[in-house]
């Protein structure tokens, strides 16, 4: 039996895991999802755009379309956000839709779509309560927060930490969202 076709958007965000998002597209790509890649505009900086496109056969977007223009994306099942960026993270929770990916990610968590949002700010900024409550607010709105600190710790900033971000804790709620989503 051969598995419906779901779509993911990807949401990337501003921050040095995002120039690992290839090796998790084509993760997904192989678990049977249709890939999307949304960016934020500090996220197209860590992004490689062509090998993306090429990688989903689709456009990275990070602007929104003029208002008669066909969308060029298919709709999406489920979403991502991930590397989300403390300013991100605050701004989703406040209900922030000053960007394309946020407004996506606003609409999503309102239809009850599956979203997953995985933090990733630096040490600093993550002991600040508002971050704390973004966090709390993302998760009683249903949103599924990837968060594993003690395992996985924040970087000090800039590049270093990268390396443990936790592609394998998103591969498995991915694995997770895609069951409940085909039953």
């Amino acid at each position: 039996m051969q598995s419906k076709q779901l779509v993911l958007y990807i949401v990337a965000c501003g921050g040095y895991p995002a120039e690992d998002l290839p090796a998790l597209v084509t993760w997904a790509k192989s678990e049977g999802w249709v890939v999307c890649v949304i960016a934020t505009t500090m996220g197209l900086r860590f992004l490689d755009v062509p090998g993306l496109v090429e990688l989903t056969e689709r456009p990275v977007r990070f602007d929104y379309k003029q208002p008669d223009d066909p969308d060029v994306l298919p709709p999406a099942d489920a979403y991502l956000i991930a590397p989300a960026t403390f300013n991100s993270t605050n701004k989703l929770a406040a209900g922030a839709s000053d960007t394309l990916a946020l407004g996506l990610l606003n609409e999503a968590i309102g239809a009850g779509k599956p979203t997953i949002a995985v933090p990733w700010p630096n040490r600093d900024l993550a002991k600040r309560l508002v971050f704390r409550r973004s966090v709390a607010e993302l998760r009683r709105e249903g949103v599924r927060v990837v968060l594993d600190y003690e395992r996985l710790p924040l970087p000090a900033s800039g590049r270093s930490g990268a390396s443990s971000f936790p592609w394998e804790l998103i591969r498995e709620e991915l694995k997770v969202v895609r069951r409940e989503l085909e039953d």
